[in-house]
């Protein structure tokens, strides 16, 4: 499998983010990504997929959308909209003929933020996914850095230190999200988990202070989402769009906090009687399975089955366990950073049936 390290859900002008696509590309590039999904609110901006280069690097910039219902009051149930190619934002008042419509178009659909609290301090509301009826989404937007950002901010005083001191923010992610995802798994769906800047790099001011919340680079340097390709990538945008879109299809990612370490080369499988998978995967339980799991470096490390911590290890960068029971497995890991117990991978479940 080959890795590459994804940053999406990200605004530019053409919405309400301070950049344009070349800032984007830039700040890319400084942070080692290897692709970019650009995810502007209710439009589908043409013209700007393709590579970037800037001396001997250069990054992949693929254009989705967040579509949500701009006449709704108040505003709920964003969805990120990815390879569809084509203008959806037509049919976002009803969130399951929208979802309907991406998979008809062939794109994919996660939902956005699915808690999102509001921030009074602010005047932030709370823009959280409410339509938990809808079904056949490819996934949910695991860890939203900007939504975060919203629970550690109760006053002005709390956001001008963390403007200055951004890296101060990230825990994991929002607990209500994690509770939701493994509770919608537990009903035998298969819910591929994201995570998303959702930069936008907004100039913001109190009183005399001015500062840029979340410089796209430092967004890109935190929560990202890491896609295991079947094959390298090639330089032909189509050809790699592809692989890129599939490999998210299917879950073969995991989420990466990269700012505390590098997440790069965390890899989960599972091998079975006649067969051997990565995330996203199901592996039949007869005759055995042994998970495995690896870390790029010592951590502590967590695995659950159907959403309940089973095994712990502790300053381990390797890990494994035997299982003859059905289930839905993950692998959680956590590392200390600036004082605190944070969260630095989550991967995607293995499907033991």
């Amino acid at each position: 499998m080959h890795e590459v390290i994804i940053n999406l859900h990200m605004h530019t002008r053409y919405s309400d983010g301070s950049g344009i696509h070349k800032d984007i590309a830039a700040a890319a590039i400084k942070a080692d990504l290897d692709v970019v999904i650009v995810t502007d609110h209710n439009i589908l901006v043409h013209g700007f997929e393709g590579y970037y280069k800037e001396k001997n690097k250069k990054i992949l910039m693929l254009i989705g959308e967040e579509v949500h219902d701009q006449a709704r009051e108040p505003q709920k149930n964003h969805l990120l909209v990815f390879g569809a190619n084509r203008e959806l934002a037509a049919f976002a008042e009803n969130p399951q003929n929208l979802i309907n419509q991406v998979h008809e178009a062939g794109g994919l659909s996660f939902l956005a933020h699915p808690h999102d609290p509001e921030a009074q301090a602010f005047k932030e509301i709370d823009i959280s996914w409410v339509d938990w009826s809808a079904q056949n989404y490819t996934g949910i937007e695991l860890w939203n850095a900007l939504s975060e950002l919203k629970t550690v901010v109760p006053t002005k005083l709390h956001g001008a230190f963390y403007a200055f001191f951004p890296a101060f923010v990230a825990h994991q992610p929002i607990p209500n999200t994690l509770g939701k995802w493994d509770e919608l798994l537990s009903t035998g769906q298969r819910v591929v988990a994201i995570g998303g800047s959702d930069a936008h790099a907004l100039d913001m001011s109190l009183g005399p202070i001015q500062r840029v919340i979340f410089p796209y680079e430092f967004h890109f340097r935190t929560v990202n989402t890491h896609a295991l390709l079947s094959e390298p990538l090639s330089g032909e945008v189509n050809k790699d769009k592809s692989l890129i879109y599939q490999a998210l299809s299917v879950g073969h990612c995991f989420v990466g906090y990269d700012l505390p370490a590098p997440t790069r080369g965390f890899r989960f499988t599972a091998q079975g009687w006649d067969a051997s998978v990565s995330m996203g995967d199901e592996i039949p339980a007869k005759g055995g399975v042994t998970l495995q799991a690896k870390l790029p470096s010592s951590a502590e490390m967590s695995l659950l089955k159907d959403g309940q911590v089973i095994q712990t290890w502790e300053n381990q960068s390797s890990c494994t366990h035997i299982t003859i029971e059905p289930g839905v497995y993950r692998i959680e890991a956590f590392r200390r950073y600036l004082g605190k117990r944070r969260g630095w991978i989550y991967s995607n479940p293995i499907y033991v049936r």
